[in-house]
């Protein structure tokens, strides 16, 4: 049986234990390498599932474009943990903060479309998102040769349906 594991917002301590996570993933060229800085500059916008010990299993973060557009960045969870559900519960805490601040919509850049598809996202054009293109992308390392696959999702019933 799994441990018991709770969602939480992130804390100053765990800014490590998210870079790690990340990061261990980054350099299997899965995720993009995240720093400390932008961890903890950022820290009010993670969600962290964390286990009875207080040791971080699985991450994620808004980041925020306009008042009702935000990505879900930096999500990731521990290897040992897949399969378990973590990243469905940090996505929908995700999107209760994004609820929670007005935001609408929602959109993510990943090669793990199928995980993104599978909790309500629909795969959609990149170009779509301008703000992400000129704040992220033109200075990303890999802007040329990006495989990243963006899907989106509506969080509120009275907002107009967008076509994929």
């Amino acid at each position: 049986m799994r441990e018991q594991i709770s969602l939480r917002m992130a804390q100053p301590g765990d800014v490590d234990a998210i870079v790690g996570l990340v990061n261990g993933y980054a350099s299997d060229s899965v995720m993009l390498p995240i720093t400390n800085e932008r961890v903890a500059l950022a820290l009010d916008d993670f969600v962290v599932a964390v286990d009875v010990r207080g040791g971080v299993r699985a991450c994620g973060a808004l980041k925020e474009y306009s008042p009702s557009l935000a990505e879900v960045a930096s999500l990731a969870v521990a290897r040992d943990e897949h399969g378990g559900g973590l990243g469905r519960r940090v996505v929908a805490e995700l999107e209760g903060l994004a609820r929670m601040r007005g935001i609408d919509e929602l959109f993510a850049l990943t090669l793990t479309a199928g995980f993104f598809e599978s909790v309500g996202y629909a795969v959609t054009e990149r170009a779509r998102y301008p703000e992400k293109i000129r704040r992220d992308c033109v200075s990303c390392a890999r802007r040329f040769g990006c495989n990243e696959i963006c899907l989106a999702r509506l969080l509120r019933a009275d907002t107009l349906e967008y076509a994929a």
